[in-house]
């Protein structure tokens, strides 16, 4: 049996969840897992359907067959191969933290992508991608030679036909050319602490002020720097005991943890961005475990 993935969004009506199970159905498939939600305040209607093909139906026949039933109800979809992992690039200045978390998760399964390639502006962590024979790409960025240096990397989404891109703590502002071409498939990862402490050290900053919580956001990559449509969020409390030291340590622990759950949403196609937010939907029994080793 052939497992798929189908995601949907359309206005919201009657008939929709209708259409979709009566295919399938018709179609030999066996809904294994399904989630829906119907926005009311934007009129949007959002699902996802894990199937099997019990008759081995190919993707292609699928996808062909549902786009009259889609086109009568005014449905974007897709259906996706649950075997195919999907392509990644991963990109990292000098701090290792969410790379190494991303690639151990990697290694032992628990993130089921295909690391295509790290990209990054310093040589600091070459080593430890080749070890993974993972390629390395050192694309060092200047105010002077960012349009050079950008061409470059879309040169690599191009050659790798890359799906996602993770930021995983890349200190490069993107373009907004790469930013729409690339819209729904850069994620990216920094503390919850914006807009109060900008800066190149805002663990120390909230260190002097007393803050109490330190968090994390993951999200998806738009023209306006740090504001696309939120997809993971966590925190962790601390108390007056710890130093700025510990700040810096307990913040990395949740980017690791938030950015690694954000990408895990998207590769399973839980993630649908509706307008300035997202339609997240939980994974199904079981299959987040993984997820929270260590």
């Amino acid at each position: 049996m052939k497992s798929y993935v189908l995601t949907v969004s359309c206005d919201s009506q009657r008939g929709v969840v209708a259409a979709i199970s009566t295919y399938l159905a018709d179609n030999g498939c066996n809904i294994t897992d399904s989630s829906q939600f119907d926005d009311q305040e934007t009129g949007l209607f959002f699902m996802r359907v894990a199937f099997v093909s019990e008759e081995g139906v190919d993707q292609e026949t699928l996808i062909a067959g549902f786009e009259g039933p889609a086109a009568e109800l005014g449905m974007k979809y897709e259906i996706h191969d649950s075997s195919e992992k999907m392509k990644v690039l991963l990109m990292v200045s000098r701090f290792g933290h969410c790379l190494n978390d991303l690639l151990y998760r990697w290694k032992i399964g628990a993130l089921p992508i295909d690391i295509v390639g790290v990209v990054s502006n310093h040589l600091d962590y070459q080593k430890v991608v080749v070890n993974h024979d993972i390629p390395f790409h050192h694309i060092p960025v200047t105010k002077e030679n960012k349009p050079e240096a950008e061409k470059k990397l879309l040169d690599v989404v191009s050659d790798y036909n890359v799906e996602l891109i993770v930021l995983a703590r890349y200190m490069q502002v993107l373009s907004d050319s790469l930013c729409k071409k690339m819209s729904g498939k850069i994620i990216n990862i920094h503390h919850s602490f914006l807009p109060s402490f900008k800066g190149a050290n805002p663990y120390q900053q909230a260190y002097v002020r007393g803050v109490k919580l330190i968090g994390a956001t993951a999200h998806y990559v738009t023209a306006d720097l740090d504001e696309g449509p939120i997809i993971e969020q966590d925190i962790a409390r601390i108390t007056h005991a710890q130093n700025s030291a510990d700040y810096v340590s307990i913040g990395r622990d949740v980017e690791s943890q938030v950015l690694a759950r954000a990408v895990h949403a998207h590769i399973h196609h839980r993630s649908f961005i509706n307008g300035n937010r997202t339609i997240v939907f939980p994974p199904s029994p079981g299959s987040y475990a993984s997820e929270r080793m260590g």
